[in-house]
């Protein structure tokens, strides 16, 4: 189900790996567009499989496999999305039956950010799914240069790899910490 602070989180993470990338500013504000809106598509998968607290079936990952064609679908209707819908759209190795038409190779790249910040998100904080415990830093590093070249842009994972670990859970706290303040302004 599509979480904002999980929304922030990748979408912080995209935006200072887009940094170290070198891509421009009006760039990084379609990648963070589309990081922000990755799951949107989840609104049309069945709460069944996303709720489900043991392991999918392969026809359960198919039908969530899908939810990237969903929100590219819902996202590329809006005019100033339509850009960010491809990043949402872009799940190397996870895009389902559906392609898309050659694109701009900055956005493939930005893509290809998103997506290894939406994985190792997951593979690192996830901890509330039984099939897939949460992973240390170092774990999670170790299955991205695992998968680099096939999963993951390996000029991506070299970028990934450069950077100070603490930067990661520096972000994390910060955005946690905006999202705390602004729900209890609101009496939350």
């Amino acid at each position: 189900m599509p979480n904002e602070g999980h929304s922030k989180r990748v979408t912080a993470f995209t935006i200072v790996m887009a940094r170290a990338k070198g891509l421009s500013s009006d760039q990084i504000r379609v990648i963070a567009r589309g990081a922000f809106l990755h799951d949107i598509g989840k609104m049309a998968i069945p709460d069944a499989i996303l709720r489900k607290p043991g392991p999918l079936t392969p026809e359960e990952v198919s039908i969530m496999r899908e939810h990237c064609y969903h929100g590219y679908q819902i996202v590329k209707k809006i005019p100033f999305l339509a850009e960010a819908s491809e990043i949402v759209y872009s799940q190397p190795g996870k895009m389902g039956r559906h392609r898309l038409s050659s694109r701009p190779a900055w956005r493939t790249n930005s893509a290809r950010v998103a997506h290894l910040f939406r994985c190792r998100y997951a593979r690192r904080h996830h901890s509330d799914r039984p099939y897939r415990p949460a992973q240390s830093l170092d774990a999670a590093k170790e299955e991205i240069k695992r998968f680099a070249g096939r999963q993951f842009d390996p000029e991506v994972v070299e970028t990934f790899l450069t950077m100070p670990d603490h930067i990661w859970d520096d972000l994390r706290k910060e955005i946690d910490n905006q999202i705390y303040k602004f729900g209890a302004s609101l009496g939350g």
